[in-house]
């Protein structure tokens, strides 16, 4: 378990994390999600010790990090994958981060397997491809077994293979009781790999709900509607909580009212339906709608 309170961290004059207070609960992942400034990656850095806090505190399974006597055995933490040797090979980068903790070189060779090393174990890290660095800091992460992971952007640089193995890991880690905790900008992967999500917008967090709560609170959903009396049934749907829009002859775009509702009315009215579609809204418009007011970074349109 992770927990935060009242977590503020100022470099000078600007406020990177402002008085955050948030659970990662064990047997679920949470996602961490903002737009960049937002201070996720400074959150994560607070949480393994790497920088101090201004004030509050943060723990993980009930202590600081830095009060853990082995932490690789109660914290694995991919933060960055770059951070290593390039020139000791893979293996030996994992032996020198076992040897810290008495980890043997059967562990080591466990998570070589697990993480599809073994073609490359014995090669110079400075030779790797970004996604090969991703699976070796994963690979760190693993080696000490811990009952908490923090995973800043794991699926950067990973093929599609590569993308689909780290989402079925961290879902398996969730269903063994551990604490996973992990940053992403890809909404879609996040939406079908995470199970709670904790959002934040210039420091300060903006939710901390299932993922299911973010979507359905974050917009809303509709039906589409393709009619031969397109326009006779929109005047049938009309009503104060109701919104009706034409996007093309014969298709209309409903929101206020479900399907069977819409199906019911146009039933009751001889109206032909040629189709009727619920329409899912998704993470990524969830979360577009929620962080439109924190986003540090803008762009224009192209024109």
């Amino acid at each position: 378990m992770i927990t935060a309170a009242g977590l503020t961290k100022r470099y000078g004059a600007k406020t990177a994390v402002d008085d955050i207070s948030f659970i990662v609960q064990p047997g679920r992942v949470t996602g961490f999600l903002g737009p960049n400034g937002a201070g996720k990656s400074t959150t994560m850095r607070l949480i393994v010790g790497l920088d101090r806090p201004t004030s509050g505190r943060v723990t993980v399974n009930g202590r600081a990090f830095a009060e853990h006597r082995a932490p690789l055995h109660e914290v694995g933490a991919l933060l960055d994958a770059k951070a290593v040797h390039t020139g000791r090979t893979a293996e030996n980068h994992l032996l020198a981060m076992a040897a810290t903790h008495g980890i043997g070189r059967q562990r080591v060779r466990e998570v070589i397997e697990l993480t599809g090393l073994e073609s490359v174990a014995r090669k110079r890290v400075g030779g790797f491809s970004l996604g090969m660095g991703q699976r070796l800091g994963i690979a760190v992460a693993l080696l000490g077994d811990p009952a908490t992971l923090i995973l800043d952007e794991p699926v950067n640089g990973l093929d599609p293979e590569g993308v689909l193995w780290v989402r079925r890991l961290v879902r398996h880690l969730a269903s063994e009781g551990r604490t996973v905790f992990l940053s992403s900008h890809l909404m879609s992967e996040m939406a079908l790999t995470a199970d709670h999500l904790v959002v934040l917008g210039r420091g300060r967090i903006i939710t901390d709900a299932p993922v299911a709560d973010v979507i359905a609170g974050g917009t809303r959903s509709s039906v589409l509607v393709r009619s031969p009396h397109a326009s006779r049934l929109a005047e049938v749907l009309a009503g104060p909580d109701i919104a009706v829009m034409r996007s093309e002859s014969g298709l209309l775009e409903v929101t206020g009212i479900e399907a069977a509702g819409i199906g019911d009315l146009a039933a009751a009215h001889g109206l032909a339906i040629h189709e009727l579609t619920p329409q899912t809204a998704s993470l990524e418009e969830a979360y577009m709608a929620l962080t439109a007011d924190d986003v540090e970074y803008r762009t224009e349109a192209v024109r």
